[in-house]
């Protein structure tokens, strides 16, 4: 360990810089990863680059910032929202013809602004809980807009109407906006809360719009965005990527998985259902660490098995969860590592989780198992998180005022793949090196030392 080049850094931190400009103001989601790390890390090892993949690409940083400097990218991830919102994020829009679709808005909102007798023109949506989450004059207020959108034409400002839609779902629900999950504001801020619907959305269309121009004006021409629908925890067809053609992977992985740690799928639920999206709420399952596995596992890790069996002797059950985990995540970083290019970097964006007061050194993990699959460690950074949307402190146990402290820090892990040569005369080495001291061995313990 001592060995290992890793270290604090705080000119990494980015306290004071701005991370919403461009098209990184377009939606709020958990954990996002800030652009300052992505730009930073494509300035010093990805000047040369022309491909970039993301395996888990959230909203899309990574697209962003590599189609700023000419970088193409390809990405995945399960979640309908955020594959929405990164490719809203990343799609050239003609700027005219999108205020114009907004001048068409202001128009057809006319009419309802304050008169809501009209509302029997819209069709309601239908999914369990509506008015457990929403007013019956917030549930009006957005069919209108979503009637709206549901009649553009363009599929591409369609898109990015949705996602302003999709913020507006999301603050004008009875959830408490501090929190990831769904949790339902008390009683008595119910009672208060009246959400200026219309406005909200205009605000964020006005927001989005005035992002996308600077996007457009500072972007190199030339590049585009790919994205799927795909786990990355199956291998990757060539279809999606072929072996060996990625220049290189930024990215910033789940912390664990979504039910216990950062919950994906329930902050994406409403706006999903609002957006018809089939089993919205199931994605959490879908995501890494979706599906239960059995605890007697071992990675051959051995600080990740000693922590592993500790908590399963506090509680089996926690410990099949981290053990699901980490069995899909050891499965991605194989699958990613058979895409990159021989001397290709790959940059992962960790959290280190604390599970029943045990730390898990996803660090030191997927350094470990990143060298399990013929890349070599170049640096690990340490970095505060000064601004990322993440509670300082949660509720592992589920009782009430019992808290402990969340991830306050980040670790940026720079790898690179060996190329072919040096992984060959590597393993001839080693071959070598046991044969020889096989020999050694052998010649230590025979008749021919004794009589010697």
């Amino acid at each position: 360990m001592s060995k290992i080049n890793k270290y604090e850094d705080f000119s990494w931190d980015f306290r004071t810089d701005f991370t919403k400009e461009y098209t990184h103001c377009f939606h709020s989601y958990p954990a996002m990863m800030i652009p300052q790390i992505v730009r930073r890390v494509i300035k010093e090892y990805g000047t040369n680059a022309e491909i970039l993949f993301d395996p888990y690409c959230g909203t899309g940083t990574s697209f962003v910032e590599a189609n700023l400097v000419g970088i193409n990218s390809i990405g995945t991830d399960l979640n309908p929202l955020a594959r929405l919102i990164s490719k809203a994020k990343t799609t050239l829009l003609n700027i005219d013809e999108l205020k114009d679709t907004t001048a068409n808005y202001y128009d057809y909102i006319v009419k309802y602004r304050y008169n809501m007798n009209e509302i029997d023109l819209v069709e309601s949506p239908s999914f369990t809980n509506i008015d457990y989450w929403f007013s019956q004059d917030v549930q009006k207020k957005l069919m209108i807009i979503k009637n709206f959108i549901t009649s553009i034409k363009d599929n591409n400002i369609k898109n990015f109407f949705l996602v302003a839609f999709s913020e507006v779902i999301r603050e004008s629900s009875w959830t408490r906006n501090g929190e990831f999950k769904l949790y339902r504001m008390s009683e008595k801020k119910m009672e208060q809360f009246n959400p200026k619907v219309f406005e909200i959305f205009e605000k964020k269309i006005k927001r989005n719009t005035d992002g996308l121009i600077s996007y457009l004006n500072a972007k190199v021409n030339g590049s585009d965005t790919k994205i799927f629908s795909f786990n990355s925890v199956d291998p990757i067809p060539s279809d999606i990527i072929d072996k060996r053609s990625i220049d290189i992977v930024i990215t910033s992985p789940p912390y664990g998985d979504s039910r216990t740690t950062v919950a994906y799928g329930q902050f994406s639920r409403l706006s999903n259902q609002w957006m018809e999206v089939e089993n919205s709420n199931q994605i959490d399952n879908l995501l890494m660490g979706g599906k239960k596995k059995d605890t007697n596992i071992s990675f051959g890790i051995d600080i990740l098995d000693i922590v592993l069996k500790k908590i399963a002797d506090i509680d089996n059950k926690r410990a099949s969860e981290v053990v699901s985990f980490y069995d899909d995540y050891q499965k991605s970083i194989k699958n990613v590592s058979s895409v990159v290019k021989d001397n290709g970097i790959v940059c992962f964006v960790v959290g280190n989780r604390k599970v029943k007061g045990n730390i898990l050194p996803t660090d030191e993990i997927t350094r470990l198992m990143f060298e399990k699959n013929n890349f070599v460690h170049i640096k690990t950074i340490i970095r505060n998180i000064p601004k990322k949307r993440m509670p300082r402190k949660n509720s592992p146990t589920n009782k009430s005022g019992v808290l402990e402290s969340t991830m306050n820090n980040e670790y940026i892990i720079i790898m690179q793949k060996k190329d072919w040569f040096q992984h060959i005369s590597t393993t001839i080495l080693i071959i070598l090196k046991c044969y020889h001291s096989k020999a050694i061995h052998t010649y230590w313990n025979s008749d021919q030392r004794l009589s010697a």
